[in-house]
């Protein structure tokens, strides 16, 4: 049988890359990174939201190809049930992916003002006044799913599919140094860079070579 393997772009740059991957290491499973070329067209108009959809990370798994994150995590959910990616509860279920879906669809400023640069840190940093509404939306929703099911992860003791979905902008924050003022979000933001995946994962892309000049910063 054929391994399994999951195809990712660049670890410093690719917030989607790191979903899917979270994704599958919540889901406990064994996997074969493929790593697509810095210098892929295709790869870098995704991490420069030109790109018209997202087909990095795409996950080969028994004979299935599926790409878009979401379509991954509901794939593994499906395949490892007991793993937790979506809440055992009906109402928190429904609740998981619609601020899943809202991530994935959604946020568009944020995107483009704090690109996903794990590399960099940019103290004082200005933020674009559309980019702070989206900051203030992604806030709110960490504050009510920590305050409704009592933490100390998005949906209570087990990491799932939202905690995946949000973990990118929790290094976007940290890069452009926007502070967190809500306290038990600020412990979830440090919880997240504490796992052992999301430091291996960041290890990792301290040591990629390449730069993207699209997607540096400069004052």
């Amino acid at each position: 049988m054929a391994k399994t393997t999951l195809t990712l772009s660049s670890k410093n740059y690719s917030s989607w890359s790191l979903r899917g991957w979270l994704l599958a290491r919540f889901a406990g499973l064994a996997f074969d990174e493929l790593m697509v070329a810095a210098d892929d067209a295709d790869a870098k108009a995704e991490m420069l939201l030109l790109a018209p959809s997202i087909l990095v990370p795409c996950l080969r798994h028994q004979g299935v190809t599926v790409w878009d994150t979401l379509a991954i995590a509901e794939y593994l959910h499906e395949i490892q049930p007991k793993a937790g990616l979506l809440p055992a509860e009906r109402a928190a279920r429904a609740h998981c992916r619609a601020i899943c879906g809202e991530m994935h669809s959604g946020f568009v400023s944020l995107r483009s003002a704090l690109p996903m640069n794990l590399k960099g840190h940019y103290p004082g940093y200005k933020v674009w006044s559309r980019a702070h509404s989206d900051i203030q939306r992604v806030l709110a929703i960490w504050q009510e799913c920590l305050a409704r099911y009592g933490g100390p992860f998005l949906f209570g003791e087990t990491r799932c599919m939202a905690d995946a979905m949000y973990a990118p902008v929790v290094t976007r924050l940290q890069t452009y140094d926007v502070r967190v003022p809500d306290a038990a979000s600020a412990a979830w933001c440090q919880r997240i860079l504490a796992m052992p995946e999301m430091q291996e994962w960041i290890a990792a892309a301290r040591l990629e070579p390449e730069a993207i000049d699209e997607l540096e910063v400069e004052f």
